[in-house]
């Protein structure tokens, strides 16, 4: 007998220990639950992070180009993470907003010409990056503008422009040309050529 009234009390003692069962949600409530769960983590995914994300100078310059009467943009842009070991864009941007010529350069391809200038045998990583940086500010100067692109006695040079791009340069007075040194000798010549809308190269400059 008293193991029977033992028994419903142990059973109502454990109904009362046990968690509470969950009730059903307000419906209303159900959207903004859902949306406060954070999303799973996707390893999956690359990730955003770019070491040449860092935007560490960027040199600018309007200059006629492309067409006489609407400016062009030259923009020289250096990426990295620190001055000596980053990546260097080279970009003329049209007055549409179209990249009409892209460049990838080093830091090597600017410092290279420092041998030139070196007044003692070697120079800090400090020295190289003020350097860098001059050339950089030094790259859109009015001296590496040249107009017209060619002149009639610049004779035709291969490795370039073909020759009947070449021949429409030398046509056109109004054509301009731009030069930039990559290393220690090469003296890069660029110009637009309207026949073909495209920026092209003028070989035989020389250093």
């Amino acid at each position: 007998m008293r193991i029977a009234l033992f028994l419903p009390a142990l059973g109502l003692l454990a109904a009362c220990s046990a968690p509470d069962a969950p009730q059903s949600a307000d419906p209303a409530a159900a959207p903004a639950a859902a949306a406060a769960r954070p999303e799973p983590l996707d390893t999956a995914r690359a990730s955003l992070a770019d070491p040449l994300a860092d935007t560490l100078k960027t040199v600018r310059r309007r200059h006629v180009f492309s067409a006489p009467a609407s400016p062009d943009e030259f923009e020289l842009t250096l990426r990295g993470r620190d001055v000596l070991t980053g990546q260097l864009t080279f970009t003329i941007t049209d007055a549409s907003g179209q990249v009409i010529f892209r460049e990838m350069l080093t830091p090597a391809d600017l410092e290279a010409s420092l041998a030139y200038e070196m007044q003692t045998p070697t120079v800090t990583p400090a020295e190289r990056e003020a350097y860098i940086r001059r050339r950089m500010d030094e790259f859109f100067a009015d001296k590496n503008f040249r107009q017209p692109a060619l002149t009639p006695k610049d004779a035709y040079q291969e490795g370039g422009a073909d020759r009947p791009t070449w021949t429409e340069l030398q046509q056109r007075p109004d054509a301009v040309g731009f030069v930039y040194l990559v290393g220690k000798e090469d003296r890069r010549r660029i110009a637009y050529a309207p026949g073909t809308r495209q920026v092209v190269q003028l070989p035989g400059l020389g250093s």
